[in-house]
């Protein structure tokens, strides 16, 4: 009886992994268990001060009223700021929408776009959320396949063979979640090189993880190193990893005015405006004083070489150093087809990570639920001593393998 008051489209997609590792991990822990969560990709780091700050004025002050659908003059204009100073990018107000999350941002822009079959090309690994989105807005995700010899990056060549008559968007996420890679300018520009060629294929970047890059690696969005295509381009960005704001819920992206202005009828029925408060804490973060990411780098990168240098000390585990973001994607190939101590057989990475959360009490995601079979997403976002101890637990669980 409960099936038939169910819509039919939901049949087409699956939950969220990530917040299924991250609830089982919270029930855990509530029955006492001392569970190490390293599956959330949520800085650790407090929010600011002065972002914190901003808020609490908003509230005195009265911003607790709707605003503009999809986001206030102040904000806007403070987005159109950061796209010039920082990706040497030029929007009119009108160009730039603002939503509760960059996944709401997704959201609005799929529904707002695609027609039943309309293709979007998505690089794999890909977060989670990008191919059921497409689903629900009755598109059709077209995977490119990468994996650790190419470093989980596409070729000029794959994207040229994946595009069709069909193909209505290129999502583009660099640095990567879940691999934490990113694109270095030429290969930018090659990829580029081939969308130049097709007039019909609009581009969806996703830069959400901008700012979090190591070891001197230099960070360009696609529109700013080939110009040519910034007016069929959707620069997606937020405040959520940046300024450890995740729970501020604010999103934004800046493109074409006619997609921005039918991604706003979207969130017009749906949520209206994103939090006022929110928006006001935005304003302030974007305008504001950025050094502290600096000293956020440095924990992020003694996290991320500790991670690595202890996985690859394990037996079955291979995993490379990612240039960005705040996760490690290794590969358990080598640990597929051992037995657990009770004699269950490890077939694949959703059973891996079942033996980890249960035996050992470590929290990772399944890399099938980023379309690689075999790995393992670690948010490395963490202590370094809870790192050390889930990585100690990691080691001991694959130590009683056989």
């Amino acid at each position: 009886m409960m099936s038939k008051l169910l819509a039919r489209r939901l049949d087409v997609i699956k939950p969220s992994a990530t917040l299924a590792v991250n609830s089982k991990a919270i029930a855990l822990k509530n029955q006492g268990k001392d569970v190490i969560n390293l599956s959330v990709g949520e800085p650790d780091f407090d929010t600011p001060d002065f972002i914190k700050e901003a808020g609490y004025r908003a509230i005195q002050n009265g911003q607790t009223k709707y605003t503009i659908v999809d986001g206030t003059i102040e904000l806007k204009q403070a987005i159109a700021a950061k796209f010039k100073r920082e990706n040497g990018l030029e929007y009119a107000l009108n160009q730039i929408t603002v939503a509760g999350g960059g996944k709401q941002v997704l959201y609005n822009a799929f529904m707002a776009t695609l027609n039943p079959n309309d293709e979007v090309i998505i690089p794999a690994p890909y977060w989670t959320s990008y191919p059921e989105m497409v689903l629900l807005a009755e598109g059709k995700p077209v995977f490119i396949e990468t994996d650790h010899s190419v470093r989980f990056k596409i070729t000029p060549q794959q994207l040229e063979q994946a595009i069709t008559p069909y193909t209505k968007w290129f999502l583009l996420t660099s640095p990567s979640n879940p691999t934490g890679v990113a694109y270095t300018k030429e290969e930018l520009v090659a990829l580029g090189e081939v969308l130049l060629g097709y007039p019909h294929v609009n581009i969806m970047v996703d830069d959400i993880y901008e700012h979090l890059t190591y070891d001197g690696f230099r960070f360009y969005t696609l529109p700013e190193v080939v110009p040519g295509l910034k007016e069929r381009t959707l620069v997606i960005n937020g405040v959520s990893k940046t300024f450890s704001m995740t729970g501020w819920r604010i999103g934004f992206a800046a493109g074409n005015p006619d997609i921005i202005k039918a991604m706003g009828v979207i969130q017009s029925q749906s949520t209206s405006n994103p939090c006022s408060i929110s928006q006001a804490a935005a304003v302030a973060a974007l305008n504001g004083d950025m050094t502290f990411i600096e000293e956020w780098k440095e924990s992020f990168v003694q996290r991320r070489n500790f991670v690595c240098n202890a996985l690859n000390e394990m037996s079955g585990i291979r995993c490379d150093v990612p240039e960005g973001a705040f996760y490690v994607f290794p590969s358990i190939h080598g640990l597929v087809g051992l037995k657990t101590p009770d004699g269950q057989l490890i077939e694949n990475d959703v059973e891996f990570a079942g033996y980890l959360i249960d035996q050992a009490l470590v929290a990772v995601v399944p890399g099938v639920a980023f379309g690689a079979f075999n790995h393992m997403r670690i948010s490395y976002v963490v202590s370094l001593h809870s790192l050390e101890i889930a990585m100690d637990r990691l080691a001991e669980a694959i130590c009683r393998l056989k």
